[in-house]
């Protein structure tokens, strides 16, 4: 990674604006592969005059609170000392930033960057988050939609685990002592079991 300096020294002299770039997959979300974020925001990038300096990646990590988000939290550690060698962080869209349950957690952390001077670039959103009433009340309502739609989604795979539970299915880990795991069809019908343990 290059200094400050000569991060600074480049920007002046090919006119691009160092950014970084934070992508972030749970693992219910292919159609959020990093890559494929990763190939928006390099687009967005090229097409504002941006050289991406730094990435961040959180591969498999739930958005519902910071606790598991090692990277996101290094991030935000590198913003507050100044480390920070860019001006922007591009993210996909307001739900990969997180599916914070409280939507002023989200705004907190963008909060932080903005005072230390680098701004939350959403690259998919159809407004710009540049602060004005208007961004800032789409900004809002998104937040709030990324969180309700983790709690719709917990509530709707927790009630489909209850059903298979009442059904006699076990649900995860390792069959109990004694017990085999089956392999049925859709009408319930054996197709085969897993091996005997010796």
């Amino acid at each position: 990674m290059a200094s400050r300096k000569s991060v600074l020294s480049t920007t002046i002299s090919d006119g691009l604006m160092p950014v970084a770039e934070y992508v972030r997959m749970s693992t219910d979300h292919q159609r959020y592969s990093t890559e494929n974020q990763s190939d928006a925001i390099h687009a967005y990038a090229a097409a504002h005059s941006m050289r991406i300096v730094q990435t961040y990646r959180d591969d498999g990590k739930s958005g519902l609170d910071i606790g598991g988000r090692e990277v996101l939290k290094r991030l935000l550690d590198d913003v507050r000392s100044g480390r920070a060698e860019f001006k922007a962080i591009l993210v996909y869209d307001v739900s990969r930033w997180g599916r914070f349950q409280n939507a002023d957690e989200s705004a907190a952390y963008e909060y932080e960057c903005a005072k230390a001077g680098i701004k939350v670039i959403y690259c998919a959103e159809p407004f710009d988050n540049d602060g004005s009433p208007l961004s800032t009340i789409y900004k809002s309502i998104k937040r709030s939609m990324a969180g309700e739609y983790s709690r719709e989604l917990s509530t709707k795979v927790f009630a489909g685990q209850c059903r298979l539970v009442r059904l006699g299915f076990h649900q995860g880990g390792l069959a109990g002592f004694g017990l085999r795991r089956a392999l049925l069809d859709e009408q319930r019908n054996l197709k085969g079991e897993s091996p005997r343990v010796s």
